[in-house]
């Protein structure tokens, strides 16, 4: 291995970590679209309580995984984030209303009412977590775009990539894209109350009523992403030779764990401990299932990423130009600027640990009636 493909290799793994963290944290969009599944306003308030105290992690979370493609695979970034716009600013606009909502929630002097804004967090909730897992579905069944290096040279539209016709619409409407993201959402909901059943402090009711909701979610979501991973076992993926020329393989992501089985190991681990999250939750008295699932979930989103991009495996297939499809050989940035970023990336650590410091200290006590009865902060 050169050094080059050595820095591409490690890069491409701290895309998949960033990607993991955003899957997990989508719980909080996850609990936002169940703001009005038979809860009390009292423990409406309390799960926005919850929830908006982590926001923001899911928030710079996006923005760090699109600003760390930028800067390590810039081509995949120009392609999916320039090209498949549509795609992308309907995840983008549902972030931002997000956002908005807890701003202005709960202030003084509201003209459009609390309902307004729970509406667009309902519509973030459900939009951010289909969308992303549409944009993860298009990383193995691909979009229509063809990729001309030679396009820089011309002077009236230096664009690199062109996506055939609806810039990204047709993703949204691919049917295995489409299942991913169902699942995610469902997913994100499992996760939502776990969540709310180690973080709120509600009364008994309120945790019988979550753990409903963890094994229905639970139960939707495993049938749905069996199904998801079967389709893609089954699936003919593309993938780059010694002479960089794409070709058609069957079975290639199945191919893929067996040949790099470690990662098959850390698929199969990653699967037992979300369903271990999801028992945890739905068949016992615990509070820590959110763990379980969240490693989980962690340990499945790294190895699809891995068998995705490692093995010259096209991590952005084109459908209607295979030669035109993404590798992170191909799609990467110089030996200089990763080698340059690479020392920048060892402070990550540093902020990871600030996370877990800072989720610690938001987490304390957890959430009570008094927060919502006396906390000078609302959202």
């Amino acid at each position: 291995m050169t050094e080059l493909e050595m820095f591409q290799a490690y890069w491409w793994l701290l895309i998949a970590v960033l990607g993991a963290a955003l899957v997990f944290l989508l719980f909080v969009q996850g609990g936002q679209s169940m703001l009005y599944c038979n809860t009390t306003l009292q423990h409406r308030q309390m799960m926005v309580n919850s929830l908006g105290r982590k926001w923001e992690l899911t928030f710079t979370t996006l923005v760090v995984f699109g600003g760390a493609f930028f800067a390590s695979f810039p081509l995949f970034y120009s392609t999916s984030f320039g090209g498949a716009y549509w795609l992308w600013m309907a995840i983008l606009i549902s972030f931002v209303i997000q956002a908005v909502s807890y701003e202005y929630r709960r202030k003084r002097g509201n003209i459009y009412g609390t309902r307004t804004y729970d509406t667009f967090l309902l519509i973030n909730g459900f939009v951010g977590c289909v969308l992303l897992g549409v944009a993860v579905g298009m990383m193995f069944f691909g979009g229509s775009f063809e990729v001309v290096r030679t396009n820089l040279l011309d002077g009236a539209s230096p664009v690199i990539s062109r996506w055939a016709t609806t810039r990204g619409l047709e993703v949204m409407a691919c049917w295995q894209c489409l299942l991913l993201g169902v699942a995610v959402f469902f997913l994100a909901r499992t996760q939502a109350a776990l969540y709310f059943i180690n973080n709120i402090k509600a009364g008994d009711d309120f945790a019988a009523a979550m753990r409903r909701k963890v094994l229905v979610n639970g139960l939707i979501f495993a049938v749905l992403f069996v199904a998801w991973v079967v389709v893609l076992f089954l699936a003919t993926g593309k993938q780059a030779g010694p002479d960089g020329t794409v070709a058609d393989v069957p079975y290639l992501y199945l191919n893929n764990y067996l040949s790099m089985w470690w990662w098959a190991v850390a698929f199969v681990l990653g699967v037992v401990l979300v369903l271990g999250g999801i028992a945890t939750g739905a068949f016992t008295s615990g509070r820590n299932g959110i763990w379980l699932s969240g490693i989980g979930t962690a340990l499945v989103v790294i190895s699809l990423f891995a068998v995705a991009g490692y093995n010259n495996t096209c991590y952005l297939p084109s459908n209607t130009f295979p030669q035109s499809s993404l590798t992170i050989a191909n799609s990467s940035s110089s030996l200089y600027t990763l080698r340059t970023m690479s020392w920048v990336s060892l402070f990550i650590p540093v902020v990871l640990l600030y996370i877990i410091y800072v989720w610690r200290q938001m987490n304390r006590g957890g959430i009570t009636a008094k927060d919502v009865d006396e906390n000078a902060h609302q959202y």
